[in-house]
């Protein structure tokens, strides 16, 4: 997928915004117009106006565009929101059940897929993007994918009856923070990561 117009949409949106806002509501320090960014265990800097990460993420690295493009778009959201502490499912964000195949297709079933028969392991790679373990389903944690993005992932391991299942949740406040289809790409690579971290430690 050619990501040029999403990733030049992106940076007006932030070139647009105030440094000072964006650091206020996006809980990202602001340093020299430098944001000091974490992200899924990452760290780095976006300088502002240019919108530059460094260090520069290579192509072939563990931050590609389309991630570099959800980071744009969360800092130049300066939005007021308060996390509400109710979960929701991605049907429930404004206009998902459009999305909700795709979400599936590219969040859902992959975790299912690396963790349903290891709910442990679940929780071991998440540790490892700074997830805690929370009490749902067999196996759940909570990543703050962003600061103001909580995201929960449940797993309910297979016997002989049912197959393993999944669901990602996300606090009732998400669809303010940032778009219904930027939470269908950030949860993919949320599962991308934490399977790569789990399949690294075998």
């Amino acid at each position: 997928m050619n990501y040029t117009a999403a990733q030049t949409k992106a940076l007006e949106m932030f070139r647009a915004q105030a440094p000072e806002e964006m650091a206020r509501y996006s809980g990202y320090e602001l340093k020299d117009n430098r944001f000091q960014v974490r992200f899924l265990g990452q760290e780095f800097e976006v300088e502002y106006p240019s919108g530059k990460f460094s260090p520069e993420p290579s192509p072939e690295g563990e931050l590609p565009i389309f991630a570099q493009i959800l980071v744009l778009h969360y800092l130049a959201n300066t939005k007021p929101v308060s996390e509400e502490g109710r979960l929701i499912t991605y049907k429930e964000l404004p206009g998902g059940n459009i999305y909700i195949q795709p979400f599936t297709n590219r969040a859902i079933r992959p975790l299912v897929q690396q963790f349903g028969e290891n709910p442990a392991g679940l929780i071991e790679a998440a540790a490892k993007i700074g997830g805690e373990p929370v009490r749902q389903g067999d196996a759940a944690v909570l990543v703050r994918a962003f600061p103001r993005v909580p995201v929960t992932m449940v797993i309910w391991g297979g016997d002989d009856e049912f197959p393993a299942s999944g669901n990602i949740l996300f606090d009732a406040s998400a669809g303010e923070v940032l778009h219904t289809e930027d939470f269908a790409v950030l949860t993919s690579f949320v599962v991308a990561t934490m399977k790569r971290l789990a399949l690294n430690s075998y």
